[in-house]
């Protein structure tokens, strides 16, 4: 999880907000893919379509960029690989998170020292007061859907758990479009449709079976 947070709070630092919503975009079509091969998920037909155009644009801006997504591909595999192991790991949600933290909090505290001895850590002494806020809450935004994901991800299927994961870089990318002014042309356009339909597709199928009466045999 920290390779997650720290590829991700990188990509958005340095200008890639919209590759960062790509990975993802990817990661729940990942995700379907881990519930299929590792835990034995069934999908349906109307869903392997759902998963063949997630899977088609992902390939098409592969394409359109002209070389691998990395960063994209390192958030997909890193979360991916974190939800596959809270789905196998029967442990309480909470309490999960909470060792998982104790055992990030002392590599980060050694970080956090080394950047306030002259390496660009300036928290509480120089940095603005709305910067110092912005860091602290930060903290509590971010725990807050992990622990929501922590309980969901033990109650639904993968699948489609992998199907609700998209609305998070959907707003990844207005962010990057609207509010970092990041570029996006007709190529990724048409990449994120492809995805689109196939979240469109995903997501009315587990609806309108929601809404199916259950036949008592």
């Amino acid at each position: 999880m920290p390779s997650n947070w720290g590829l991700y709070i990188w990509a958005i630092n340095a200008g890639h907000a919209i590759e960062a919503s790509l990975g993802y975009f990817i990661n729940p079509l990942l995700s379907v893919l881990l519930g299929v091969l590792v835990l034995k998920e069934r999908l349906r037909h109307i869903q392997w379509v759902a998963v063949m155009f997630a899977a088609a644009g992902v390939l098409w801006l592969a394409i359109d960029a002209g070389a691998p997504p990395w960063i994209a591909l390192g958030l997909a595999f890193t979360f991916g690989a974190y939800g596959l192991l809270r789905k196998l790991v029967a442990v309480d949600p909470v309490a999960g998170l909470g060792v998982e933290s104790v055992y990030l909090f002392v590599p980060a505290l050694l970080l956090a020292v080394w950047g306030e001895q002259g390496h660009g850590g300036e928290f509480l002494n120089g940095w603005s007061l709305r910067t110092d806020l912005l860091l602290i809450f930060g903290g509590v935004i971010t725990a807050l859907p992990l622990i929501g994901f922590a309980y969901g991800v033990r109650r639904i299927p993968l699948s489609l758990v992998g199907s609700l994961q998209y609305i998070g870089p959907s707003l990844q990318l207005l962010l990057g479009v609207w509010f970092f002014q990041e570029p996006f042309d007709q190529g990724r356009a048409i990449g994120f449709a492809a995805i689109w339909v196939g979240l469109l597709l995903f997501v009315g199928d587990s609806v309108l079976r929601s809404r199916q009466p259950v036949v008592l045999r």
